[in-house]
């Protein structure tokens, strides 16, 4: 069984494969001063009796890095951590490619994989928007190459902040209102957040849309994931398909093509 691990600013996603079919997956809370041994204990109390028997990694958190590394290098199976200078197949035309989060690399690899080939068999380009810490709003090619994107604080973090700066605001619950006109602060306040978010991802999609049929001359197909898009999606008009854990899958993909390139006997 493959293991798979997420580590995102807020949570940790980790999902078990049975080839390419799903098995388990839970969401934690991301502790960035965990220790390997803390990290340990909370992987073998979600597994259980699971014989792991390789392991797919990436963190966007630079504190829990060593911690995440001493365990894995502990680990007697084949483990492939996605970082600067790990092949994944997926070329970054971007300014400086080691800037690039590992998470958004292979989420672009999976976008690509599951969503990027058109009805009629050819390939089309994909707008990944990442519903997480930040609203990330990706593009990838029709060849599977990331192009970029945009990075835009997420829904929580502005709720946070603005609670925290207004004296007279207060942290809501985050839901979708009946109406955009609220008629009291925290209905006006989820106005705000819900449907202003909504709004921010919709103007973003339409723009890099139209660079992408400009480019290739095929519209992308438009694709939520991460943990806030159940909140979300429903009142973006531009979101046309769902994956809650597109970046797991990436990993996935990213360790089968590992193991397939180390398999792969060598030119004479």
């Amino acid at each position: 069984m493959l293991l798979t691990v997420d580590v995102g600013n807020s949570q940790t996603v980790l999902a078990t494969f049975d080839g390419d079919r799903r098995v388990g997956c839970w969401r934690v809370t991301t502790a960035p001063r965990a220790t390997a041994d803390e990290l340990r204990m909370l992987w073998r109390g979600l597994l259980r009796d699971t014989e792991v028997t390789g392991v797919a990694a990436c963190s966007t958190v630079p504190a829990l890095l060593p911690a995440l590394r001493q365990l894995l290098d502990s680990l007697e199976v084949p483990v492939v951590l996605i970082g600067p200078g790990v092949r994944t197949g997926v070329p970054l035309h971007v300014d400086n490619p080691r800037e690039v989060g590992a998470d958004r690399v292979v989420t672009a690899l999976a976008a690509a994989e599951l969503f990027g080939r058109a009805p009629d068999g050819g390939r089309r380009p994909v707008v990944v928007v990442d519903f997480g810490t930040s609203t990330n709003v990706d593009a990838v090619g029709p060849d599977g190459q990331f192009l970029g994107g945009a990075l835009a604080p997420g829904v929580e973090v502005s709720r946070d902040a603005l609670a925290a700066r207004a004296a007279q605001l207060r942290s809501v619950e985050l839901s979708c209102p009946p109406h955009a006109i609220g008629k009291n602060t925290v209905a006006a306040l989820q106005s705000g957040l819900v449907l202003g978010f909504a709004g921010l991802v919709d103007g973003l999609v339409d723009r890099i849309s139209a660079e992408l049929v400009a480019q290739f001359g095929t519209a992308p197909v438009v694709v939520a994931t991460g943990g806030l898009a159940p909140l979300l999606v429903d009142s973006c008009r531009t979101i046309g398909e769902r994956e809650p854990d597109l970046t797991v899958h990436g990993l996935r993909l990213a360790f089968q093509r590992q193991q397939a390139g180390e398999r792969r006997p060598a030119a004479p």
